[in-house]
């Protein structure tokens, strides 16, 4: 570490911005973490109850950073990072895990597009959104597959207060990408029924690096829309959800500045130059109902249709996957005893997946799953309580005959995989108040491979690589130890929480020295895996206008044979001051704050991956919001990157390009608020 570098880290002494974005209010240091009630888990309580490791962020609080999208939202909490290609292509990572590792939950139902690989963002935008709820560590029991690594939760705006009506719209304007977002949102509370709809539309420009270069083809716009409509009917509550977009990526490959000539800057053309496209529609349906013998039940159902498109250049779309998922979660509570609560659930889902385009790269095929789980809580002192769960499943998979896929010259021939499974969970916590929590949970968790690694046979033209899968890959497999220990009073706050992860049969995607036509061949294999770290805090209160701490998070992730895994998020070091200013603006408030993130560098690298060097980024910010009679208008600006630092994210994709990450950004963004 530099001499500059050792400079930085010692000034990193003051404040996580993790815990500045989820407070409400800026003047009390009691966070989210030991009080907010959360719905991730079996059970509706707060959070000092669960033995889970969860945190919350307020998605409201957050638009004041300046995030380009839901992940780089997410990214913000310690422990939390995201894999990138981009700005608009990004994946989140829950300690070194992403893609079907973790899983993405929306309107509490599996958001199934993280087979696609690293190159196809998520294609989720932040409006409408109040808040997200991360879990760090399994959750199979309750959600079989994929939640072997945390589970993100993203929770639908709240309706309003009863017999009221709301309405907003607002611009959000960045002077790197040239461009932003423009919202609109209706929503009515009529006691027995609500309704909301909500739209946007994005579009930004190429972006600027550190050195004042234009990253050619790092565009993208998006078009958004939401509407709810919910009922109360005696003991049932319903809420209805529909969710669609249409997105559109351009991206990059090795050799993109000769094949793509330059436009003027202001350009947001996407119909020829490379693209990949997303269009999606979700419906769902939340229901809960109460019984008088002091039980509930929820049933949640819901269909997804998922469209990846992609031009290769030209504006001819080349491949073509349609993505089908219908799937259930029912959920029955049972209060036992004065000290016992039983749940028992049960998840199925079925996807179908359909090839229309003329390139290839995994077959066309139908998957199925189910999962049952049983959950006791018991109260053993009033602040101590242990919570055991088992739940069991299978996943069934069976690929079709697809021509340049799985066809009589190709490797990997049609097969059907079943893949039975269990898992169980043990977790105990104990408060003895609100100010001191400290939880412990052990958990198994499983993932079935997904179908690109057991039967993708085609070129990634984006990455440059051909890709084979493997029919015979087994269940991936690991038991995780999580800690947790929080303790909050007055003007102090800490926090530390340890895990250690063990994988069987982690699969990964290694070279080979084969290759296709000059195109080198990956293939997909499997090792054990070892993962440990943990992220720290320390939060003080020196004034009650001024809120400061710091942040660590850091983690080890090395194979059997001795190789450390790729994309491993560098060690984080967060400082920020959030500061208040009261009775501004006809007694308004202002807040300001400034953080610091220093990224250590990174040479813990698999082979052939570039390791990166340490880093610091400066923001800071300004924002209030000023009422008058029955509108409430905010606005924001915000800068990050403000020395303009030329630097590689070790989790940016585009580190393997020779691209640097996004240079100097200000923000602005202004939201006017009616009320009825």
């Amino acid at each position: 570490m530099g001499s500059c570098s050792k400079i930085i880290f010692c000034v990193c002494v003051l404040i996580n911005l993790q815990h500045i974005c989820v407070a409400q209010n800026t003047d009390t240091l009691t966070t989210i973490e030991l009080k907010d009630v959360v719905i991730t888990s079996y059970k509706d309580e707060p959070l000092h109850k669960t033995a889970l490791n969860i945190t919350v962020l307020k998605v409201d609080s957050l638009a004041r950073f300046g995030n380009f999208n839901l992940t780089d939202l997410i990214a913000r909490t310690p422990g939390i990072t995201a894999l990138s290609t981009g700005l608009s292509i990004a994946k989140p990572v829950i300690r070194g895990l992403y893609g079907n590792r973790v899983l993405m939950l929306v309107s509490g139902l599996k958001f199934d597009n993280q087979q696609w690989q690293e190159e196809h963002g998520l294609g989720l935008s932040d409006i409408g959104i109040s808040k997200v709820e991360i879990v760090k560590g399994p959750m199979s029991v309750l959600y079989g597959t994929e939640a072997i690594g945390g589970i993100i939760n993203v929770i639908e705006e709240d309706k309003p207060t009863i017999n009221s009506k709301e309405s907003d719209i607002g611009i959000r304007f960045n002077n790197n990408t040239l461009g932003g977002l423009l919202q609109a949102g209706y929503k009515v509370n009529k006691g027995n029924k609500w309704y909301r709809i909500r739209a946007a539309v994005e579009n930004n420009a190429d972006y600027i690096d550190g050195n004042n270069t234009r990253i050619l083809n790092s565009r993208f716009d998006g078009y958004n829309l939401k509407a709810t409509y919910g009922f109360i009917k005696k003991n049932w509550t319903s809420t209805n959800n529909y969710l669609g977009s249409f997105n559109r990526y351009g991206f990059i490959f090795n050799d993109i500045y000769t094949f793509v000539t330059p436009d003027k800057r202001w350009s947001r053309k996407l119909n020829e130059n490379p693209t990949h496209l997303v269009l999606f529609n979700i419906l769902s349906s939340e229901n809960k109902i109460l019984f008088k013998n002091n039980s509930k039940l929820n049933i949640n159902v819901g269909v997804q249709s998922n469209e990846r498109l992609e031009n290769e250049g030209g504006g001819a779309i080349s491949l073509n996957m349609h993505l089908f998922t219908a799937q259930y979660l029912i959920k029955w509570e049972k209060q036992l005893s004065e000290k016992n609560r039983l749940i028992l659930s049960n998840l199925s889902s079925f996807e179908n997946n359909t090839n229309f385009g003329a390139r290839k790269i995994i077959p066309n095929a139908n998957m199925q799953e189910s999962n049952v789980s049983a959950y006791l809580e018991t109260e053993i002192t009033p602040h101590l309580i242990l919570e055991n769960g088992i739940g069991g499943g299978e996943k069934y998979i069976h690929t079709f005959l697809t021509p340049t896929v799985n066809s009589t010259e190709k490797q990997i021939k049609p097969f059907v995989k079943l893949s039975p499974y269990y898992n169980v969970f043990t977790g105990v916590t104990y408060f003895t108040s609100k100010k001191f929590n400290i939880k412990a949970n052990v958990a198994t968790g499983v993932r079935v491979p997904n179908l690109a690694e057991l039967s993708s046979n085609g070129l990634h033209e984006g990455i440059f690589t051909y890709e084979i899968g493997n029919p015979n890959l087994k269940n991936e497999q690991n038991i995780a130890l999580n800690v947790v220990g929080n303790y909050a009073y007055k003007w102090l706050q800490l926090s530390v929480s340890p895990f250690y992860n063990f994988f069987y049969n982690y699969v990964y995607l290694t070279p080979t020295n084969e290759d296709w036509f000059g195109f080198p061949i990956y293939r997909y294999q499997q090792q054990n895996v070892t993962q440990f770290g943990t992220e720290a805090f320390v939060g003080v209160k020196p004034h009650k206008n001024i809120t400061t701490s710091i942040a660590y998070s850091g983690m080890i992730s090395q194979g059997a044979d001795g190789n450390f895994t790729p994309y491993i998020p560098a060690q984080k070091i967060t400082t920020a001051v959030n500061y208040t200013i009261n009775n501004v603006i006809k007694n308004n408030g202002l807040q300001l704050f400034t953080n610091l993130d220093y990224y250590d560098l990174q040479i813990n690298t698999t082979p052939f991956e570039r390791s990166t060097p340490a880093y610091f980024l400066w923001n800071a910010g300004i924002s209030s919001s000023y009422a008058r009679k029955s509108k409430t208008y905010s606005v924001s600006i915000t800068g990050n990157n403000l020395l303009n630092n030329a630097y590689y994210d070790h989790l940016s994709r585009f580190k393997n390009f020779g691209l640097l990450n996004i240079g100097r950004t200000i923000g602005i963004n202004i939201k006017i608020k009616f009320n009825k």
